[in-house]
């Protein structure tokens, strides 16, 4: 059977542009090349999920560090403790910044005390209000009785399922990660900035496809036990499929666009579970679209491998609710979030800049 996998070959494609048409910058964490305005499409076709097979990726970690964020967590303990430390350099960077740069710890010293110090944790782990806070508590204000202002929390997540379960067809699917009110509070503001998402009706034959693979209806048409509508209803098959678009300022292409790709395909994924939709789409818009000069080497690499079938995601649990309708993502075992068949070429190794 031929390799559909075109994810790959889209982002092999995206290197080697940079590397034709990038210029030189100097940046605040080292040299790159760099473009603007590019973007990288995936359409979900027979199960297949959004994660690079030429070279490894760090599944667990992309899980962890969703559902950190869907928790409204900002502080790294928990990414720490389950073996995440994509967000190390920054907590330690801004430690530094805070100390005059004559702390007395190492990095590899720093990250124990965060695992081991609940106080140290609490001082020095925490971001600010990155992601987590912005998508689940954004902060507002509400009139009070005398004009006052009292303080409100928009949980953005909970709000985009709510409006997708009442208006799939609204234009306003989207949530917010760049509050500009709280930019200088942010150990590193959010690269990617928001999001925006889009459904639209299954096609009679999409439908059917969907109750096939259930092991109940026949594309052939040959009749069934019950009619097909009262297939659907017995088998709960989606009428609607739904599609996410991501906004990047700024994205380091060779160690963070491929996670965010996976990240975001992980959450539309979850997205569509929660309201009985089939993943669709997935868009990526990049601002700033750069390599860094040290990863040169590593990208004329993978440039050249080939890539292999991408692999499934299998979602094996139940949510739960709080108050019998909100998401309690805290409560989603990360250890039911798998990927099957997942064939890859070896890790590529290349510094990560803070």
């Amino acid at each position: 059977m031929k390799n559909m996998n075109n994810l790959d070959a889209q982002y092999q494609e995206l290197l080697q542009d940079i590397l034709d048409n990038g210029v030189e910058k100097d940046t605040r964490n080292g040299k790159t090349l760099s473009v603007f305005g590019r973007s990288i499409r995936y359409k979900f076709k027979d199960s297949k999920f959004p994660l690079l097979t030429t070279k490894k990726m760090a599944w667990k970690s992309i899980v962890t560090e969703l559902i950190w964020v869907l928790k409204k967590d900002t502080n790294i303990k928990f990414l720490v403790d389950n073996n995440c430390h994509i967000w190390d350099g920054d907590a330690y960077k801004n430690y530094l910044e805070h100390t005059q740069h004559e702390a007395s710890y190492t990095k590899e010293q720093f990250i124990n005390l965060i695992k081991t110090d609940k106080d140290w944790a609490n001082v020095w782990g925490d971001l600010g209000p990155t992601r987590g806070k912005q998508w689940r508590q954004w902060q507002g204000w509400m009139d009070m009785r005398g004009n006052e202002k009292g303080s409100l929390w928009y949980d953005q997540i909970q709000r985009l399922l709510t409006d997708l379960k009442r208006d799939p067809d609204s234009r306003r699917l989207m949530v917010n990660a760049l509050n500009v009110a709280e930019l200088d509070q942010m150990v590193l503001p959010p690269c990617h900035y928001g999001f925006q998402v889009y459904t639209r009706l299954l096609t009679a034959h999409e439908r059917l496809k969907i109750l096939q693979e259930k092991g109940y209806g026949r594309l052939d048409g040959t009749p069934l036990r019950f009619g097909y509508e009262e297939q659907y209803k017995i088998f709960n098959v989606p009428t609607r499929a739904i599609s996410l678009m991501f906004n990047m300022l700024n994205t380091d292409v060779f160690l963070g666009l491929p996670f965010n790709i996976a990240s975001y395909g992980l959450l539309l994924s979850l997205l569509a579970k929660e309201v009985n939709m089939v993943p669709d789409e997935l868009i990526g818009n990049l601002g700033d679209t750069h390599l860094y000069l040290n990863h040169i080497e590593q990208v004329t690499e993978q440039i050249e491998r080939e890539p292999y079938e991408l692999p499934t995601l299998n979602l094996n649990f139940d949510y739960t609710y709080w108050d019998g309708y909100m998401v309690e993502w805290d409560k989603i075992p990360m250890d039911k979030i798998t990927i099957e068949n997942y064939k890859y070429h070896p890790t590529i190794k290349a510094p990560l800049s803070n």
